[in-house]
């Protein structure tokens, strides 16, 4: 029988928060502004698309104390039991001297209203910690999910390269304090499961896997939530009430990476983050499409089982493991069961999962030697946008010909969903731009998409059309993508 704590704990700042209740909908940031009155995080989207609200969220993860910027917006109070939650408050004392991110974003003039800059901040700041002297790309990429209207980036990026002309990373309060913070917050992590509140307001944070296992099983009708990058919409946006809700992002038996030369396995619980250096070194295909899915913030909540789970059908993910041949573990109480992601997706919103039953593992086969493979993501924007569509492709020839053919796209169906009419029109022909050319037809078969603020069927039709072109010119030239020169 599971220990059970009716509290929840965490260190906001330099203070131990405890509580006895919280809803199970309250977001960080309205706890913040509204219960604690800490104004500095601002509340821009709500959607974990501005970054205004960013701030630093630390876990000990593998025995290393890690924070990463999160969005406060669609981040549950309920999912930071034994966490350090870092605000821009924090950074420097009352009357004190600036923090050296906050100096050099004045030095070089990096704020003009000033709404978004402490989510700049805070994104430089957990950068910064992670590494003294960033490139200009280092910084692009931490600031992926902050967006500002009045300043540009010019002066923002020029800030984050001089961060260190005003104080070194390791004379940093967050650096210096290390230890004594990781001791607090494994000893809040009492490896006992937390529950608090009734009804839909109830929350519960299993202890472990096993016993996530077993509130599932007793719990069907609850929300699963995770990094919470979808789910934190539905509150924000729909204001729904999705209680009781289960909390599993800090789950550790849900987060294990595990490669051989067969496969590579991720845990549900891995984040995008967390799979990034994995993923791209097995597959350095899908660098770009894992550095386009959403911000830094988002990569660092987000995770590939729940994207798996939730059966978007404009997920990024499915679309390059369908065709890679992934399948899921699906855990119910102590039985485990193995499906091929491509049969987990049954129709919109609905999903090879029973009562009780959850997304334990994703196995991913290595990609054999000899066929080729690439992913495409089309959206309005470069960075932190959802999908148009995803495309992804998987090709063995033979003698020239096509032995062997996978195409998913995610975005043109119901659910991600296979181009099988167009892969029968490329089996076993000659792999040229004529065969190419008359399995276009073939689109119209698989798909039927809709039109929305995204894109138009016809856009999305055309699109998918035009992907598969791409990848034969790839696939017949140097091997090099594609690319672009924008002027």
């Amino acid at each position: 029988m599971t220990d059970v704590r009716n509290q929840l704990r965490f260190i906001l700042n330099d203070q131990d928060v405890v509580l006895d209740e919280i809803s199970a909908t309250r977001t960080l940031l309205d706890f913040l502004r509204l219960d604690r009155r800490m104004t500095g995080s601002k509340e821009g989207c709500a959607e974990g698309d501005c970054g205004a609200c960013t701030v630093l969220v630390g876990r000990v993860t593998s025995g290393e104390l890690v924070y990463e910027s999160v969005n406060a917006c669609i981040c549950f109070v309920g999912s930071l039991d034994a966490t350090h939650v870092v605000t821009v408050e924090h950074l420097s004392a009352a009357n004190g001297p600036l923090h050296p991110v906050q100096q050099a974003m004045v030095e070089h003039h990096g704020s003009q209203c000033g709404f978004c800059t402490p989510g700049i901040v805070m994104s430089l700041y957990g950068m910064w910690m992670r590494n003294a002297d960033p490139s200009v790309n280092d910084i692009e990429v931490a600031l992926q999910g902050n967006l500002c209207r009045c300043t540009g980036y010019s002066p923002i990026i020029k800030a984050g390269q001089s961060i260190s002309a005003y104080g070194k990373v390791v004379a940093d309060p967050l650096v210096v304090e290390r230890q004594s913070i990781k001791a607090r917050l494994e000893k809040l992590r009492d490896g006992r499961r937390v529950e608090l509140g009734e009804g839909k307001d109830r929350i519960i944070v299993p202890a472990s896997a096993d016993d996530l296992a077993e509130v599932y099983a007793g719990n069907p009708g609850g929300t699963l939530v995770s990094g919470a990058t979808d789910v934190g919409l539905w509150v924000t946006k729909f204001m729904r009430d999705i209680g009781p809700m289960i909390f599993i992002g800090d789950i550790a038996g849900l987060q294990g990476i595990e490669a051989n030369e067969a496969t590579l396995k991720l845990g549900a619980g891995v984040t995008y983050s967390a799979a990034t250096a994995a993923v791209t070194r097995r597959f350095p295909q899908l660098t770009e499409l894992w550095m386009r899915i959403g911000g830094q913030q988002v990569r660092n909540m987000g995770t590939i089982g729940a994207n798996i789970a939730n059966g978007s059908p404009i997920g990024d993910t499915p679309p390059p493991l369908i065709a890679l041949g992934a399948a899921i573990t699906l855990r119910k109480g102590d039985v485990r069961r193995e499906v091929k992601l491509e049969d987990f997706f049954i129709a919109y919103g609905k999903q090879d999962r029973q009562p009780g039953e959850f997304v334990e593992a994703v196995t991913i086969p290595s990609l054999p030697e000899g066929e080729q493979f690439a992913c495409y993501k089309i959206t309005k924007r470069k960075d932190e946008d959802i999908s148009a569509l995803c495309g992804a492709f998987r090709l063995r020839l033979e003698g020239g010909k096509v032995a062997a053919i996978t195409i998913a796209y995610g975005g043109m169906a119901a659910t991600p969903k296979r181009a099988r009419a167009v892969e029968a029109a490329l089996m076993g022909k000659a792999w040229t731009v004529a065969t190419v050319e008359a399995a276009i037809p073939a689109f119209a078969e698989d798909y039927q998409p809709l039109t929305d603020m995204r894109a138009s069927a016809e856009y999305r039709l055309l699109a998918a059309q035009n992907l598969l072109r791409r990848f034969f010119l790839e696939t017949t030239g140097e091997g090099e993508r594609l690319t672009r020169e924008v002027a």
